[in-house]
């Protein structure tokens, strides 16, 4: 059963097009292994002359990648600005590590939020990393 209020329609935007990314990448082809190998063969005009074949899918995630990893990136930047840390103000008796609170959604900090960003974003993730499911 729906809830009473209607999904938002801005909100339900971005999470079709956020699906849409997540879909996309799932089935492209990773390129960390052939990335590798490829270091190897740039020539000395800063070029790696390859020839390869293509899946559609492959295509399409290529033709939006730059410009969908730089929207992530502003995104990324942007809820930092949002959700950091500030004094509570409250009374405690250690004044050095006083209380925390997100100066943008007011829970303790570290907020729900940044926990989450830092957990997908925080330490770079291992190429044998396969959180991704490559099935899809």
């Amino acid at each position: 059963m729906k809830a009473d209020k209607p999904e938002d329609a801005q909100r339900q935007g971005l999470r079709e097009r956020l699906e849409t990314i997540l879909i996309r990448t799932e089935k492209a082809t990773p390129w960390h292994d052939e990335a590798d190998r490829l270091r190897g063969l740039v020539n000395q005009d800063g070029y790696v002359p390859i020839r390869t074949r293509l899946a559609v899918e492959d295509l399409d995630f290529l033709s939006e990648a730059r410009s969908e990893l730089l929207r992530f990136s502003e995104l990324g930047l942007r809820l930092l600005d949002l959700h950091q840390p500030r004094d509570a103000g409250g009374i405690t008796s250690d004044t050095a590590h006083p209380i925390l609170r997100c100066r943008s959604c007011m829970w303790r900090w570290p907020c729900p939020t940044f926990r989450a960003m830092s957990e997908s974003f925080g330490a770079p993730h291992d190429s044998s990393d396969t959180t991704l499911s490559e099935s899809a």
